[in-house]
């Protein structure tokens, strides 16, 4: 872990384990989806101690503050004690779970084209 206070947001976000890649993280930072103290930021922005950051990262979104700073990718425990996510994220991305849960994504049923068989079926049907 480095100490400095000179690590990009970008280089933060991929060594906290929340983007796969640097390249990810830092268009995820230039389309708005990262705010630092509810500001969005360039991707060159440095990160600071107790920064809080919103992360949406397309599927999930997180609020944490920065308890650590890092450039380098580590194991995810490691990358773990680099933040702390607040009371309500964790509130927040529970009920979101639970509700994808609950309302499964509509177009999960639909599997494409129609067989011969099933354009069959729906003639028969009337449909």
């Amino acid at each position: 872990m480095t100490e400095n206070d000179n690590v990009r947001i970008d280089k933060w976000l991929w060594a906290a384990r929340f983007f796969k890649t640097r390249s990810m993280a830092a268009e995820a930072v230039d389309r708005g989806r990262i705010k630092i103290g509810g500001e969005n930021v360039k991707p060159a922005r440095s990160v600071k101690v107790n920064d809080k950051i919103f992360i949406d990262n397309g599927s999930t979104r997180w609020e944490v503050i920065v308890l650590g700073l890092s450039d380098k990718r580590g194991p995810a425990p490691v990358a773990q004690a680099l933040y702390r996510e607040t009371e309500d994220s964790v509130s927040k991305r529970e009920n979101d779970q639970e509700a994808r849960r609950l309302f499964p994504e509509p177009s999960s049923t639909i599997k494409g084209r129609p067989t011969k068989r099933d354009r069959r079926v729906l003639s028969r049907t009337g449909h």
